[in-house]
């Protein structure tokens, strides 16, 4: 299976190592503590925004992410974020952290070209984080999906998101792993995810590189897994794990959203 599964499992994969970082590669997949975090719950919130309003309004997302996240509490969702759920009339807060592009990878798989993925990528990340950073990590984890969907080969990919985004993907993850500790920023998140899927070899490869980078396991794990998943297979063993783990209603959203894609690729050709 591809498409958002690979989020999604990144998410429920790194949740048990979130507060409990290793750097040990041979980590165990699976745990007692495996669960489905805040990444899941906002990557369900963009599949459902992309099939229920045609128009994209920033609104139908505000409205639909307050829904999700009301009737899913206690999924770490983090401190101002937290805050904006519960207000009457939630406005963005200028913010860089890694929660724009942990949510992003609907846009990556649903948009057409290039241009529709950013923008679409811009209007998710405004609704909070509307700080630079914020929105560039956002753009920047949509883009690499999306170009990954259409065939960029990894040094192609590299150089893009270096070029438009001014990120450094030049350090191996070797020089990275031995100083690299729990940010969630997006400045510190989406590179290292970004380069974990440059230096994988499939997709369960790419989310142990993740993990193993001892920083936000899950936030790290769904983002490069997002990218990984647009060109590798998430294992039948692994996305069946996952999605015994989800609601009802994320198993049918993740259907529907899925079905989606393959329609309008349809459509397309």
């Amino acid at each position: 299976m591809k498409g958002i599964i690979g989020a999604i499992a990144g998410d429920v994969i790194g949740s048990a190592y979130e507060f409990n970082p290793t750097r040990d590669y041979t980590f165990e997949l699976f745990t007692p503590k495996s669960t489905f975090t805040d990444d899941t719950v906002l990557t369900m919130a963009n599949a459902i925004w992309l099939l229920e309003d045609e128009k994209h309004r920033p609104e139908t997302l505000v409205k639909i992410m307050l829904d999700l996240c009301r009737r899913y509490p206690d999924r770490g969702y983090g401190g101002r974020f937290a805050q904006w759920i519960h207000k009457t009339d939630p406005q963005p807060y200028n913010s860089f952290g890694n929660g724009s592009a942990m949510r992003v990878s609907p846009i990556g798989y649903y948009a057409q070209t290039l241009d529709e993925a950013l923008e679409l990528a811009r209007i998710s990340a405004e609704v909070t984080h509307n700080h630079p950073e914020g929105v560039k990590g956002a753009q920047a984890t949509a883009a690499a999906i999306f170009l990954v969907r259409q065939g960029e080969n990894k040094w192609d990919l590299r150089e893009y998101v270096e070029k438009t985004f001014d990120y450094d993907l030049s350090r191996k993850l070797d020089e990275i792993r031995p100083t690299f500790t729990f940010d969630e920023t997006c400045q510190r998140t989406v590179p290292e995810a970004i380069t974990c899927y440059l230096e994988g070899k499939d997709y369960e490869d790419v989310v142990r590189l993740a993990v193993a980078l001892a920083g936000d396991a899950d936030t790290l794990a769904a983002i490069a897994g997002s990218i990984a998943s647009a060109v590798w297979d998430v294992s039948s063993e692994v996305s069946q794990q996952v999605i015994s783990l989800l609601s009802e209603e994320f198993c049918t959203t993740l259907l529907r959203f899925n079905e989606l894609v393959a329609k309008r690729e349809q459509d397309k050709k």
